[in-house]
């Protein structure tokens, strides 16, 4: 019997933290489990080059290789995997369906754990030079950077620690922030600003991201001054906010009016049988901590779904 002739017991869209959680809790509960993931498994803590907040890691541990654990631990257990994009959910009904490019797979529940992904600044130039020096990712791109200048914008923890991973390459990182104080925790802000390579650029704006080929400068406004200029750099990293990956879904469950599934704190959506976890559903806190809590619950409640079918 192939994977699409299957009906498992939960259906697993999302290989993050999260949907890898619920499929450790899942297997664990003699529950077929699918997970269908088209990149990386890890999610967004896969291009992390360190985690070291997550509890019983006192020397954090690489992104890729927590991701990398967390699979080889659903796959123990019996957990299978499917490298594959999800175009259309079909989720009413005792069976519920998931269109992907490698087919349509069956589940009577399924759990939704896609994430987020970047949110880009939207500055002109922006999409004309993603690849070519415009990155959301300083793990995967950052090596290319080595004795030059970059910038970051954004003054959050992410933008903060992906800045101080760029000075291990570049001779000199910008951090490019629109308010005049920064919103990371004040330990990440004192090692940063202690980093000699690091100059920070607050109560400013990009307005353009300029160069034909690659980036060659970004067009700054201080509104503080309300002063512009150009300046020099050879990339730019963006860490302006996420947006939650929940195109594919349309109508099928109730959204905020940003597009974050809303859930219970059984991480139960708007339909019988169908969850939410990690950072796609709206929540306070989204850090590895909580997805995996959030993946955990949602595995019970899908078992205890299926219980009461039976």
């Amino acid at each position: 019997m192939t994977r699409q002739d299957t009906i498992y017991d939960l259906l697993i869209i999302g290989g993050g933290p999260a949907g890898l959680a619920a499929a450790v809790y899942a297997s664990r509960s003699m529950m077929s489990v699918l997970v269908i993931e088209s990149m990386l498994s890890g999610g967004q803590i896969a291009t992390t080059e360190n985690l070291d907040n997550y509890p019983g890691f006192p020397e954090g541990i690489g992104g890729m290789e927590f991701g990398q654990q967390l699979e080889a631990q659903a796959r123990k257990f019996g957990t299978e995997m499917a490298l594959a994009t999800v175009t259309g959910v079909s989720l009413q009904g005792e069976i519920k369906t998931v269109e992907t490019t490698e087919g349509t797979f069956r589940g009577r529940t399924v759990l939704l754990a896609t994430g987020t992904r970047s949110r880009p600044l939207g500055a002109p130039g922006e999409e004309e030079l993603k690849g070519k020096g415009v990155s959301y990712c300083a793990t995967c791109d950052g090596f290319f950077y080595t004795d030059r200048v970059v910038a970051v914008v954004g003054g959050g923890d992410s933008a903060l620690e992906e800045g101080m991973y760029l000075t291990k390459f570049a001779k000199k990182v910008y951090i490019i922030h629109r308010r005049n104080q920064l919103r990371a925790i004040s330990l990440l802000q004192e090692k940063a600003k202690d980093n000699p390579k690091i100059e920070f650029l607050l109560d400013t704006v990009i307005e353009k991201i300029n160069g034909r080929d690659h980036v060659e400068s970004v067009t700054l406004l201080n509104k503080g001054e309300n002063k512009t200029w150009d300046l020099p750099v050879d990339g730019v990293f963006m860490y302006v906010g996420l947006m939650p990956n929940t195109e594919f879904l349309g109508d099928s469950v109730a959204l905020d009016e940003s597009g974050y599934i809303l859930a219970n704190e059984n991480m139960e959506t708007s339909v019988p049988g169908v969850y939410a976890a990690g950072d796609v559903r709206q929540k306070l806190l989204r850090q590895v901590v909580t997805a995996v809590a959030d993946g955990a619950i949602a595995a019970v409640m899908a078992g205890r779904y299926l219980d009461e079918k039976k």
